[in-house]
């Protein structure tokens, strides 16, 4: 359910730990409303969250490969000045919005950009042309 949310509406928070936090939220719901009186029930709940929480972590440093499924992959949404309709439109991101996060990192053209990334906690990054940028090889610096 999660992923069908978006990227964009998790924001910071990966899949799992949006999770975490509802689960735990309900338990402590529980809690306040007396409506289980078993203390060892709360307790074991939080144990395998907490457990599962450190196994995710250790799988990911130890197999990269799941990565990409528990965290998400950084997708190209706009390239050299053209928008990626296909992908936008899988990501559900609006040009609204895009043009919003363009216009809060001070990108004032799409045109401009040569690569707009959607990362995987939802974040845009725009890598804009600089005059400085040049193809080829980098000029000597003057000697003397």
């Amino acid at each position: 359910m999660t992923r069908v949310a978006g990227r964009s509406t998790l924001g910071e928070l990966s899949t799992f730990q949006l999770l975490l936090y509802v689960t735990m939220g309900d338990l402590v719901q529980q809690a306040v409303t007396q409506q289980d009186y078993s203390i060892t029930a709360a307790v074991l709940a939080v144990g395998v969250f907490a457990l599962l929480t450190v196994a995710v972590s250790w799988v990911n440093v130890h197999w990269p490969s799941v990565r990409p499924v528990t965290h998400g992959v950084p997708v190209v949404v706009l390239e050299r000045g053209r928008l990626l309709t296909d992908v936008l439109r899988r990501e559900r991101v609006s040009l609204d919005d895009l043009m919003a996060v363009a216009r809060e990192q001070g990108v004032r053209r799409l045109t401009d950009v040569d690569l707009a990334v959607l990362e995987a906690d939802g974040k845009i990054s725009f890598f804009t042309a600089s005059p400085d940028d040049a193809d080829g090889a980098p000029a000597r610096p003057p000697v003397g």
